[in-house]
């Protein structure tokens, strides 16, 4: 069992920059890809950004570039110059899907609990 922990949201204006953390405890990160998801108010979750574990150790670009540093269980999503669209509840996922699939939320299986970023203009 993979436990996630996500921080580093809040409240930001137009142009600002985040920089989201998440922590996994309970596996074997390295095997993972780590992905970021959003849910803005109202609709339904989408894809950001996802950096693949072993076996793949590449990022899958998306509206922000995200790292991870597997010494520390750690994945990281830096969000510049947020725009108001940008206001979503930000959820990191783990799980391992294939290439074609990595961006469809429910091809993960962890997930943590979600963190509010929101952007005003």
């Amino acid at each position: 069992q993979v436990q996630l922990v996500e921080s580093g949201g809040g409240l930001v204006q137009a142009g600002a920059s985040l920089r989201l953390s998440c922590v996994a405890s309970g596996g074997t990160f390295s095997r993972y890809t780590m992905a970021w998801f959003r849910q803005p108010p109202g609709k339904e979750r989408e894809f950001v950004s996802a950096y693949r574990g072993s076996g793949g150790n590449t990022a899958v670009k998306g509206r922000f570039p995200t790292s991870r540093d597997n010494a520390k269980n750690s994945a990281y999503l830096q969000m510049d110059n947020l725009k108001p669209e940008d206001t979503a509840v930000y959820y990191c996922a783990a799980g391992n899907p294939i290439l074609s699939n990595v961006r469809n939320p429910q091809a993960y299986i962890y997930w943590g609990q979600g963190t509010q970023v929101t952007v005003s203009s």
